[in-house]
């Protein structure tokens, strides 16, 4: 088998979390634990003591499972990272393509966007399901939004959304697809593929949400399908049957590959955010390739790809 390119379309970084969202706090405590939402979590693997999240260690870890190049993505829950992934996208321009974030409750999003397009930042990352609060919501298509969806489109600018669970939000990124349709979209969390009570495939809502990206300049990709499908653990059946289910409605050209570092590698290793695809039977060696990295390395435009040679274990 020839050598697979393989990029993740989502990923996260920070230096330190300190923020609130919907009222209760987030703090990084340590050995890799986090206040979350009122609640003590593992947040990153016990062994970043420190909390610190970089991009040394995000390489270092990428350089063993050997993927060319990451996305990094912000949350709201991490609280705004701007200055650390502006220096980041600076440092490793060939590995890491960094998001920036603005604060959406705020008015004027768009003179934001402008203002981070100037940075050097190539896309624009919206927690859209953190948007939903209990005392204030932001609507995807309002015209400050849209406004912002249009300086985007401007500047090809591309977006990296989540979407509240369900149909919820829909419309409202329909709405946008229409008015800005050279705009560039990546639907994450591969339209949150695990409701609680109906498998993804027999879920109206669900392919609602996968049928987005019928449209020209829109895709999926699959950061935390590990997290979504964590009860049922390596090798996640359900994760490729909803990756077959997904590219018999929209075609597998239409789906990237995303893990969801580091919160992910808290239960797996990262290589294993990825391998259980590279070893499934259910996938043609072509449907592999798309979906790992070929479709990524044409939607976000990345022209250069290290060389990382294999280093093999000490136990193998």
């Amino acid at each position: 088998m020839e050598k697979l390119i393989i990029i993740d379309a989502h990923s996260h970084l920070w230096l330190r979390q300190n923020t609130t969202w919907n009222g209760k706090p987030i703090r990084t405590l340590k050995n890799g634990r986090s206040i979350f939402l009122g609640e003590e979590v593992q947040m990153i693997p016990p062994f970043i003591i420190d909390g610190r999240n970089t991009a040394e260690i995000f390489l270092s870890n990428m350089d063993y499972a050997q993927v060319q190049a990451a996305v990094v993505v912000q949350e709201l829950i991490d609280g705004m990272q701007n200055d650390y992934l502006e220096d980041v996208g600076r440092r490793f321009p060939n590995r890491l393509i960094t998001c920036g974030m603005c604060d959406y409750f705020a008015p004027n999003p768009a003179e934001q966007v402008r203002a981070l397009i100037q940075r050097g930042f190539k896309g624009i990352a919206i927690p859209g399901h953190r948007l939903i609060q209990d005392t204030s919501s932001v609507a995807l298509n309002s015209p400050e939004m849209m406004a912002m969806m249009k300086a985007m489109e401007a500047s090809d600018c591309f977006l990296s959304i989540t979407l509240a669970d369900g149909e919820r939000q829909v419309k409202e990124l329909e709405e946008v697809i229409s008015e800005c349709p050279q705009l560039r979209i990546a639907i994450g969390h591969f339209g949150m593929a695990n409701p609680p009570q109906t498998p993804c495939w027999e879920n109206p809502d669900w392919q609602a949400q996968i049928r987005l990206a019928r449209h020209k300049n829109v895709r999926i990709e699959s950061g935390g399908i590990t997290w979504l499908y964590n009860a049922e653990f390596y090798p996640y059946p359900s994760a490729i049957r909803a990756i077959r289910e997904a590219a018999a409605l929209v075609g597998m050209e239409k789906l990237m590959w995303g893990s969801d570092y580091p919160r992910t590698i808290t239960a797996i290793t990262y290589r294993m955010s990825y391998d259980f695809i590279v070893k499934s039977e259910a996938l043609t060696e072509q449907e592999k390739r798309l979906f790992l990295g070929e479709n990524a390395r044409q939607f976000y435009g990345v022209k250069e790809l290290m060389e990382l040679p294999y280093i093999k274990n000490m136990s193998e």
